[in-house]
C-alpha cells in the first residue's frame, strides 16, 4: 500500500530514507516531446539536479560540428564522465536525453554501466507526443534557448529518414504522452512511478 509522505519531507528525502542511494532519472524521447519541461519539475519535486543534454551538446557544438568524429568522441566523453562522477560521488541526477542515430548502440550500455557499476540505479521513462503536437512545438519561441530543432522540414527529413529510431531504448519504467498530459502531471506521474519503483525494489 502506499504511505503518504510526511509534512514537509521531499520526495527526495523520502527517497533517501528508504536507502535506494545513488540513481538517475534518464529521460528520453524525440524532439518537443517536452523532456527539458518535465525534466526540470522532476528535478525540483525531487530536489536533485538536471542535466540537460543540450547543455553538452550545444558545448561541443561551439568547437565542432554536428556528427562529427570529434563531436561525438567529446560529447559521448562528457556524458560518460558525468555519469561516473556523479554515481562514484553519489549525486542523483535527472538526465535528458534524444535517442539519434549519431549516438553508438554501446554508448547506452556504457552510460548503464558507469552508474550501475558504482551501485546507482537508471531509471528509464519515455516521453512520447502526436506527431502533429510535436510539429506545432518545435516553433515555440521557448525552444530558442538551447540550439534545439526548430524547423518542421528538417524535423520531417530526418523522421524519415529514420534518424530518431536509434539508439535502441531499454524499456521504460514508463512511457508518458505528452499530447495528452500536461507538463506538471507528467512530472507528477514520473515522481510516484519512480518512488513505486524503489518500493517495489526495496521490497523484492
Amino acid at each position: 500500500p502506499y504511505v503518504g509522505r510526511a509534512r514537509g519531507v521531499s520526495a527526495r528525502a523520502e527517497v533517501d530514507l528508504w536507502g535506494i542511494g545513488m540513481f538517475v532519472v534518464f529521460l528520453y524521447g524525440r524532439p518537443a516531446t517536452g523532456k527539458y519541461t518535465i525534466g526540470k519539475l522532476v528535478a525540483k519535486k525531487l530536489d536533485i539536479p538536471l542535466f540537460h543534454n543540450h547543455l553538452t551538446v550545444d558545448l561541443v557544438g561551439s568547437l565542432f560540428e554536428f556528427g562529427t568524429p570529434e563531436f561525438v568522441e567529446m560529447r559521448e566523453k562528457i556524458w560518460l564522465d558525468a555519469f561516473k562522477v556523479a554515481s562514484q560521488s553519489g549525486q542523483s541526477l535527472v538526465f535528458t536525453f534524444n535517442p539519434e542515430n549519431t549516438v553508438e548502440q554501446n554508448t547506452i550500455d556504457e552510460m548503464r554501466f558507469a552508474i550501475e557499476g558504482s551501485g546507482g540505479r537508471l531509471i528509464f521513462v519515455e516521453l512520447t507526443c502526436d506527431e502533429s503536437e510535436i510539429e506545432d512545438r518545435l516553433g515555440e519561441e521557448s525552444r530558442g534557448g538551447f540550439g534545439k530543432l526548430t524547423d518542421i522540414g528538417l524535423y520531417r527529413k530526418l523522421s524519415a529518414e529514420r534518424v530518431f529510431d536509434s539508439p535502441v531504448m531499454p524499456e521504460p519504467l514508463l512511457s508518458v504522452d505528452t499530447s495528452s498530459v500536461n507538463a506538471s502531471e507528467s512530472a507528477e506521474l514520473i515522481v510516484e512511478a519512480v518512488k513505486e519503483a524503489v518500493r517495489q525494489g526495496l521490497h523484492s
